[in-house]
């Protein structure tokens, strides 16, 4: 290969990376708007101890966390939430997701 070969080939290459560069802070920005947007709801939608609850929640079961976020959002946007949601019904709200688990138990023969 001549020299010449070589630096189109590095060029290419550069560039690619710049792009796919750039559309990972693209795609990072977007993840944090969409994230304000939700935390911006939230604190219209929750009181600040049920708040703090939810992001207590968030550190022991993040997954579990998120989910509940979206599904309170979606309520709240449907009007079936009073709004601030207090503490003492967004317990109510977790005691009936917890119920709903199946209980496994072992028994030993």
């Amino acid at each position: 290969m001549s020299d010449e070969e070589l630096e189109a080939i590095r060029r290419r290459k550069l560039l690619a990376l710049q792009q796919k560069l750039s559309d990972e802070q693209r795609q990072a920005q977007a993840e944090q708007q969409l994230e304000a947007q939700k935390q911006a709801l939230l604190r219209q939608i929750l009181s600040p101890e049920a708040r703090q609850r939810l992001t207590n929640l968030k550190m022991v079961k993040p997954e579990f966390a998120e989910q509940l976020e979206l599904q309170l959002i979606q309520l709240a946007q449907v009007g079936k939430l009073p709004i601030p949601l207090s503490d003492a019904q967004l317990k109510q709200i977790l005691i009936q997701l917890q119920s709903r688990k199946r209980e496994t138990k072992i028994r030993r023969v």
